[in-house]
């Protein structure tokens, strides 16, 4: 029965798909012929786009179903389904004007084909997301559901479990777990069975779907697993135990058909690292015209009380390991490390001068980093940027210390704004500096700032 309602809603798609493309093809031809827009060779006749939908219908559902766009996508993001659905329609049009191309006795308009690759991408994602979320809703009320075996180590399968059942929207229904364990339940799912009775349990619990998610003591189990499973009718998920490495943002890509896991990938690439960056160049610019005139009576306050230099550079480790000069309004006498050699600076220390004082209390001392912003050496929020000198000895002492670096060093950040800053727990602030990194949206980078401003003085 549960078969027969996946065909019938496979069939729906594929249906839904043809009379959208159908609508589409024919809709390009009335716009273009009939919007008034200029015809180099006049009013193209109706004929030629009838005879092309023949061709353009089988070629679409085939296209389409090699794709995987009509087999089960239940756990694929919505992003996901509509990357597929671009990239299928632009290769069916790539087929298209290829066809035409050795079809002399037809012409094509540029401009319908044009509109009909935007008229069917737009249609045809907008019918896959209303069908994805009645399909979601049907699933949340218990419709449709696809049963799912879990084989794996217990911390394992728990983990499989509090997802599935997260996300009832996925349509699958865990039926039992086969498992080494002792234990009668996992998450309230029985346990059937131990690893060599794949067969008989899965033939009892009549599952659909296995997922299989072995702890790494287990690995060299993974074939003889498989082996059983190769003559059953059940989709196969391996979910591999990578936890224990998977740092940042993991993800799974293919390579050329070879499936390439991301144990450790920065969350600002692409879209996301042009929004960072736009946000960073026009508020850097807007302030550093805002306090143009604060930073000119600081200068001048330095100047006449501790003369020059009024600007200090120190050499400060960001995104990837580039070592850059952080610039700051110089708040401690010339040379403060001549003696020492490179130490924290600590509240109340004797090398500040009179101004330095005021200024590291109200972090006024900071500003100059604006520039290092507009630069594109820093954001304004990421995490604080450290000395070289002493990130060899945090890097020994912390474990994933050097992932902080995966994001531009910021004016203020994450552990800043809840007072891990200066002289503070490292620990504690590398666990908020990753917290930042996995997390990071523009929203948070807003939250920050506003934070800064309420709640702590920008760090030193």
């Amino acid at each position: 029965m549960l078969r027969r309602q996946h065909e019938v809603f496979r069939s729906l798609l594929l249906l839904g798909d043809l009379v959208l493309v159908g609508a589409s093809w024919l809709g390009a031809y009335a716009v273009r012929s009939y919007s008034g827009l200029p015809r180099p060779k006049g009013e193209p006749p109706l004929e030629p786009y009838l005879w092309v939908l023949p061709f353009l219908l089988p070629v679409w559902a085939w296209v389409f179903r090699r794709r995987g766009l009509y087999a089960p996508r239940r756990i694929d993001s919505p992003l996901s389904e509509l990357v597929a659905v671009g990239t299928s329609v632009t290769l069916v049009v790539f087929l298209l004007v290829s066809a035409s191309f050795f079809v002399r006795s037809y012409y094509l308009s540029r401009g319908v084909i044009l509109l009909f690759w935007a008229l069917s991408f737009l249609s045809v994602a907008l019918f896959r997301l209303v069908a994805r979320k009645v399909l979601f809703a049907l699933h949340r009320r218990g419709r449709h559901l696809r049963s799912a075996l879990v084989v794996g180590g217990e911390r394992q399968a728990e983990q499989v479990i509090d997802r599935l059942h997260g996300r009832p929207e996925f349509g699958l229904r865990v039926v039992g777990v086969l498992s080494e364990v002792k234990a009668a339940r996992v998450r309230g799912v029985p346990v059937l069975g131990r690893y060599e009775q794949m067969r008989p349990v899965l033939h009892l619990c009549g599952a659909r779907q296995v997922i299989v998610a072995l702890p790494r003591e287990d690995g060299h189990r993974l074939e003889t697993l498989l082996d059983q499973l190769e003559d059953e009718l059940v989709d196969i998920r391996l979910v591999p135990d990578l936890l224990h490495v998977a740092t940042l943002h993991s993800s799974v890509e293919d390579f050329d058909g070879l499936p390439v896991i991301n144990l450790r990938e920065s969350p600002l690439v692409g879209w996301a690292a042009i929004q960072k960056r736009a946000f960073d160049v026009v508020m850097s610019a807007l302030l550093l015209l805002l306090t143009a005139p604060i930073m000119g009576l600081i200068a001048l306050a330095i100047r006449l009380s501790a003369g020059s230099p009024v600007l200090y550079r120190q050499e400060r480790m960001g995104l990837d390991g580039h070592v850059f000069d952080m610039l700051k309004f110089r708040t401690m006498v010339n040379d403060a490390e001549r003696e020492t050699g490179p130490v924290w600076a600590r509240r109340g220390d004797p090398r500040e001068t009179r101004v330095g004082s005021l200024l590291r209390r109200t972090s006024l001392d900071e500003l100059p980093q604006l520039w290092n912003v507009l630069r594109g050496d820093m954001s304004l929020v990421g995490p604080r940027p450290e000395r070289p000198v002493f990130i060899e000895q945090f890097r020994r002492e912390v474990p994933g210390y050097m992932l902080r670096h995966k994001v531009k060093a910021g004016l203020t950040g994450w552990a800043q704004v809840h007072r891990w800053r200066g002289d503070t727990s490292l620990h504690e602030r590398i666990e908020h500096d990753l917290y930042y990194i996995r997390n990071w949206s523009l929203g948070l980078d807003i939250r920050i700032l506003l934070m800064t401003l309420w709640r702590v003085r920008l760090p030193g």
